[in-house]
């Protein structure tokens, strides 16, 4: 009798989705946030014995080991920690999808969650969302603000739609949408009235001599910072306070004789406000472009795409009003010609 060759059965999703349980997500959540059994049980309010059970049923289910118990608690495996990441993503879109169910119960339209660098709110975030309140008034909006890594690890739980910064190193496009849509050039600022800018000529060399506020190490601006000032010519160290928040940064400017680099854009917000002034010295440094970032395995709400058509269309916008004034404005040669 000829046997018919095995065949490798697809892998069926719906038995297991079946045996599955939300208790036992949500023990995954909690285990990865405590690393230990007991404590992940208590936040549940089960039994340690309880737990250890839905652990194990889990395990049976999926056929595979997901924790290992050593003598600091309990640590995932390599298949934990894959389980880990999609638990959390699970039980965020759960919430999202209460969020946004709450919101169509209070007569809103849905719900939009966006992430954005602070340097990219007055040219960009601001006017987009203006405009997207004044045509969708009763979608709820919520901003979080923060940097480009904390960003990518909110975006990549689900807890914002979309976010306005920048990918970092192991953040790949073939993960990611991530669309330009705002140039950064940087200047130097300082309080209203600050000695410095009386000085002539003004030179980084002069520059060196203040205190500065920077921004942390891994940021995009601050590796750049320190090259430029070794460029310059400046190799002693620099009197530096670290922080990576706007706030802090333009309340330190403000109460003391420290300097800061800071997006043009930004800058100039503060400078209408009167709170700080821009120092007519041009930066030789540059950092990547604001990008629109949008994961590509996750399908946008009807709120999130129209904000990202949206963001994309006042990008184009701005770059044809920037246009004639580029094409009008005459090149050195031809000016010394004249």
């Amino acid at each position: 009798m000829t046997r018919t060759p095995h065949r490798a059965k697809p892998l069926a999703d719906e038995p297991a989705w079946l045996r599955l349980r939300t208790r036992q997500l949500l023990l995954v959540a909690h285990l990865g946030r405590e690393g230990h059994l007991g404590r992940a049980a208590a936040a549940m309010g089960i039994s340690q014995p309880a737990a250890t059970r839905l652990l194990q049923e889990m395990e049976d289910t999926l056929d595979c080991v997901l924790y290992e118990r050593g003598a600091r608690g309990m640590r995932p495996t390599t298949g934990g920690e894959v389980l880990l990441r999609y638990a959390r993503q699970v039980l965020n879109d759960f919430g999202a999808a209460r969020r946004e169910l709450a919101s169509l119960a209070a007569g809103l339209h849905g719900l939009l969650r966006v992430g954005s660098v602070p340097s990219a709110l007055p040219p960009l975030l601001a006017p987009v969302l203006a405009e997207f309140k004044a045509r969708h008034a009763r979608v709820a909006v919520a901003i979080e603000v923060a940097t480009s890594d904390v960003m990518l690890l909110q975006l990549g739980r689900g807890e914002v739609d979309l976010m306005l910064g920048r990918l970092l190193e192991g953040h790949h496009d073939d993960e990611y949408h991530a669309l330009p849509v705002l140039d950064e050039p940087q200047v130097v600022v300082a309080r209203g009235g600050h000695p410095v800018a009386a000085a002539d000529p003004l030179t980084l060399r002069e520059l060196a001599r203040w205190p500065w506020v920077v921004q942390p190490p891994g940021s995009p601006q601050a590796s750049r910072f320190t090259a430029m000032m070794r460029e310059a010519g400046v190799h002693r160290r620099l009197d530096v306070t670290e922080t990576a928040s706007t706030v802090a940064t333009t309340a330190l400017l403000e109460a003391s004789d420290m300097l800061a680099v800071m997006p043009a854009a930004l800058a100039a917000h503060y400078a209408r406000l009167g709170v700080l002034q821009v120092l007519p010295l041009a930066l030789p440094l540059r950092v990547p472009d604001v990008h629109l970032v949008w994961r590509r395995a996750r399908e946008l709400s009807a709120p999130a795409a129209a904000f990202r058509d949206m963001v994309l269309a006042h990008r184009a916008a701005v770059a044809a009003a920037a246009a004639p004034a580029a094409t009008a404005r005459p090149s050195p040669s031809a000016a010394a010609r004249s």
